[in-house]
């Protein structure tokens, strides 16, 4: 319970980190800065400076194929939707064990059926499938768009600021 009590702020602080490095779309499809990398060591260094710089924006594609992911797949919508419900359910609802005539109901023979619904039904909805597509997608699409991005103006400011601290 108290990890739940946490989450709040772990979002907001992800919402100050990452989502305030937002680059406008603009500045995020400019086709002005698209140009072929010359060599692999070209390309390299601008995916690992584009990957910073524009790690906000790769966060929200992230984000929206895994939105993608699990409405276009709707076994695993349902699977997490009874896993999830199933454990507010219990927890909200039987948090003491209960008499239905001569049988008692724990939390934990609730879980147990939660258990034994829930995951072969996770498991035949493939989220292993689901979770290696939403990385390669996104490692694809995330490398092809740092690989292609000319680094801006500032990374040259960025890059001086760095060899007078040596």
């Amino acid at each position: 319970m108290e990890y739940v009590m946490q989450i709040p702020g772990y979002l907001k602080s992800i919402r100050e980190t990452r989502f305030s490095a937002l680059k406008g779309p603009g500045e995020f499809f400019d086709y002005h800065r698209i140009s072929r990398p010359a060599d692999m060591n070209e390309a390299t260094s601008r995916i690992s400076y584009n990957t910073r710089y524009f790690s906000g924006n790769y966060l929200l594609i992230i984000l929206g194929l895994a939105i993608y992911a699990i409405i276009t797949r709707p076994l695993l919508l349902i699977a997490l939707l009874i896993l999830v419900g199933g454990f507010a359910a219990i927890n909200r609802f039987a948090p003491e064990p209960l008499q239905f005539g001569e049988h008692v109901v724990t939390q934990k023979t609730l879980y147990i059926a939660l258990f034994v619904i829930g995951l072969p039904l996770l498991w035949w909805a493939s989220p292993v499938w689901t979770f290696f597509w939403l990385v390669g997608s996104s490692a694809f699409i995330i490398c092809f768009h740092a690989a292609l991005m000319e680094p801006g103006i500032e990374s040259e400011y960025a890059n001086m600021a760095d060899n007078t601290n040596v």
